[in-house]
């Protein structure tokens, strides 16, 4: 593997891990502040399963790095500027519905997306993305439930989960473009063309939407930056809950 594109994958496997991190981080908050304690342990169990994901992304970048590298550094000794994942995820945890609104978006986006990577010529991110499609089944399954539940539900649940769905629906589109370091991975047969299966996945969130019987918001904004390492205010917050204890007692282990 030559020295290019060897960093690329490095980039392009620490992004993954990124947006795995940060929502993994975001689902977390709700542990012991869930809606009755069932729920209160699922989100536990699923925040786990995206940060364990962006465990092997790291710990596989960290490998291609060499150097004494580890998945701390990529994890706990970066600033805000240096992290490159999606701006979606590091939006604030907000009441239920919000989460759910968000979580529904991504569990249909990660079905497609983590399908695709399954058929990756990097052997490793393959077998990641294989893992993840099983988790991935059960996280889609809990949000549409959820989705359905709050819609259909009360007169202010059915009003909370809209408003959130209009809060967020403009942070998607990011989800589906490719700067110039993953186009040419794309061509190399390595990373995900998500721009591919878009219309499925506005087709199948609409589809869950309108039966919870919410509107599908016009996508008439957009916001972006989060690939180029620009963020919302949220995120410089997070790590600097997330990032405590590794900075306070470097080279800690457990």
């Amino acid at each position: 593997m030559h020295d290019e594109l060897k960093q690329a994958i490095i980039t392009y496997a620490v992004r993954l891990g990124d947006d795995a991190l940060i929502l993994g981080h975001r689902i977390s908050e709700w542990v012991s502040h869930g809606p009755f304690l069932e729920e209160d342990i699922a989100q536990g169990n699923v925040a786990l399963d995206f940060i364990g994901r962006s465990r092997m992304y790291y710990t596989y970048a960290a490998d291609l790095t060499g150097n004494d590298k580890t998945e701390d550094d990529f994890a706990f000794l970066r600033s805000e500027r240096e992290f490159q994942n999606h701006l979606i995820n590091e939006l604030p945890r907000g009441d239920f519905a919000y989460s759910t609104a968000r979580q529904l978006m991504l569990d249909v986006y990660h079905s497609h997306y983590l399908s695709a990577l399954m058929n990756s010529k990097d052997k490793t991110l393959a077998a990641i993305a294989a893992k993840g499609v099983k988790e991935t089944r059960y996280h889609l399954r809990r949000s549409t439930d959820w989705v359905l539940r709050l819609g259909d539900g009360t007169e202010e649940s059915h009003q909370r989960l809209q408003s959130a769905v209009d809060d967020i629906w403009g942070y998607t589109n990011e989800l589906f473009e490719h700067d110039l370091l993953e186009q040419n991975l794309i061509k190399a047969e390595i990373a995900v063309d998500a721009s591919l299966f878009k219309d499925q996945w506005l087709a199948e969130v609409s589809e869950i939407l309108t039966a919870a019987t919410l509107k599908v918001p016009a996508t008439e904004w957009a916001v972006r930056g989060g690939r180029e390492g620009y963020h919302t205010e949220n995120l410089g917050h997070l790590l600097t809950e997330l990032q405590h204890v590794h900075r306070c007692y470097p080279n800690s282990q457990w």
